[in-house]
């Protein structure tokens, strides 16, 4: 039985590949390396594809004996989602329609679904609980919880069962120091400031520094890549043992602003690291920080390198391991 992987050449992904070949999983990985990179492939059996292509998946499904799938495969980025929405929409809710029609056609039942803390929006108290109003100010997390919405109806429909793992910002990189983060164009901060160091950059961007925190700068809830991957297989063993769907944030509860975040760096490289304020982006809410508490009572998930300087400081190495990213 093989667990089918989508996206799993991505940054988050390629770690979840990694902590399942440690528990001697049989994984089947889909990538169209859009995003993705193939040397961030750890082991398993690939296939380069997109799921939206109807005949590709077919030959995924017919060839390997799929019995539960991990769902990467998505844009992440929130402005370029208020740029392009409808790219947005067809990647992410038509690209998960069409995998669950596969997964309905194969008689696939178990699902993890990566979801985001984009699906709240502005929050109404801090730290967010499963059970907060969710309103996403941007189509990222517009076509998140239209994704969320489609999973709890086909569970109805199909008995296709599944858990949702609402993110707040992954970052860091593995302990073995093979894989890492890596976007072209990078955009998430820890990485850019990573760059900065490495004096790739000449300053980083602070985007805004008058919202109604602290120090007028966004603050966000971090949790190291490799807690993150834990989480799946978590949930993962939960739907085996017959969970019913659910949802669950995946977070520290604990938040840092981007100039906290800034200077961590700074103290952990050792380097200057210049910073320059500019506009707001647009869809970025003021403070983003997760309640945990639920999955750590339900599925017994504990971070364990949850302190911020643990975090920059395994990005470090990876990025001076690797200061041009992957080969490919």
């Amino acid at each position: 039985m093989s667990i089918l992987v989508t996206g799993g050449a991505g940054y988050i992904g390629s770690h979840v590949v990694c902590e399942l070949l440690s528990k001697n999983e049989d994984i089947v990985i889909v990538d169209n390396l859009q995003k993705g990179h193939k040397s961030a492939i750890l082991g398993g059996k690939f296939y380069q594809g997109d799921i939206r292509d109807n005949e590709f998946m077919d030959q995924v499904f017919s060839g390997n004996d799929i019995s539960a799938v991990i769902h990467f495969a998505a844009n992440s980025l929130v402005g370029e989602s208020v740029a392009a929405p409808l790219k947005y929409y067809n990647n992410n809710v038509y690209g998960t329609l069409c995998l669950m029609e596969k997964m309905e056609e194969y008689g696939v039942k178990h699902i993890v679904f990566s979801s985001t803390a984009a699906t709240y929006g502005e929050p109404e108290r801090t730290p967010i609980l499963e059970s907060d109003r969710t309103l996403p100010t941007n189509p990222y997390g517009e076509t998140k919880l239209a994704i969320e919405k489609m999973l709890r109806w086909c569970d109805a429909a199909y008995g296709i069962k599944s858990i949702s793992l609402r993110y707040f910002n992954a970052a860091g990189a593995h302990k073995s120091g093979d894989i890492g983060e890596d976007h072209r164009p990078e955009s998430h901060l820890i990485p850019i400031i990573m760059e900065a160091a490495l004096g790739k950059r000449d300053s980083i961007h602070i985007f805004g520094d008058d919202y109604d925190t602290p120090d007028g700068t966004c603050i966000r809830d971090y949790i190291h890549i490799s807690d993150l991957a834990k989480a799946h297989i978590l949930a993962l063993e939960s739907l085996r043992a017959g969970s019913d769907s659910k949802v669950y944030n995946l977070g520290n509860g604990a938040g840092f602003s981007v100039k906290e975040v800034i200077e961590c760096a700074r103290r952990v490289t050792g380097q200057k690291i210049k910073s320059v304020i500019s506009p707001r982006r647009a869809g970025d809410p003021a403070v983003l920080v997760a309640s945990s508490q639920k999955i750590r009572d339900e599925l017994g998930w504990v971070p364990k390198e949850n302190d911020l300087e643990t975090i920059i400081s395994s990005a470090w190495e990876w990025h001076k391991r690797h200061p041009d990213g992957y080969p490919d």
